[in-house]
């Protein structure tokens, strides 16, 4: 089983103080930029960056929903990462400084991906997939942030 990686970034217009408290606030606007993907969002401790415990499920394609109850650790400065109870799924979120009065932001999702044929497949095209609904996600964020 090998280990499978999807990562996106988007440059926002808003500095990155402001980006990454806007990312941490999972009880205000991470519930508002989620795109259709997402459904029974909740918050079920804390709701601000660290020590936060949130579920989702996620629809990465019309037959495969991942369960996803995540922990919330901010490790440095400008990362937050996501690690799933229910899986090997890890999504680290990363905030930098993209000149003035921007940010960059990259995230990157990691999980152990199945053997055989059914891991080759989801090799090839989950990272794909993840990327597109994440991208939807940081459009959303970035409309919200930048206004």
């Amino acid at each position: 089983m090998a280990q499978v990686e999807a990562t996106t970034e988007r440059v926002v217009a808003a500095d990155a103080e402001k980006v990454f408290d806007a990312l941490a606030d999972y009880t205000g606007t991470r519930a508002r930029v989620l795109p259709e993907q997402f459904s029974e969002y909740e918050v079920r401790e804390g709701g601000d960056g660290q020590d936060t415990v949130v579920h989702w499920k996620l629809q990465a394609t019309s037959k495969r929903v991942r369960d996803c109850l995540l922990e919330v650790t901010e490790p440095t400065d400008g990362e937050l990462v996501e690690k799933d109870r229910n899986s090997s799924m890890v999504t680290v979120w990363r905030v930098t400084p993209a000149g003035e009065g921007r940010s960059r932001v990259v995230v990157t999702s990691t999980w152990t991906g199945a053997g055989g044929i059914g891991g080759f497949f989801e090799r090839t095209f989950a990272p794909k997939g993840l990327a597109r609904i994440y991208d939807a996600l940081l459009a959303k964020f970035a409309a919200e942030v930048e206004k």
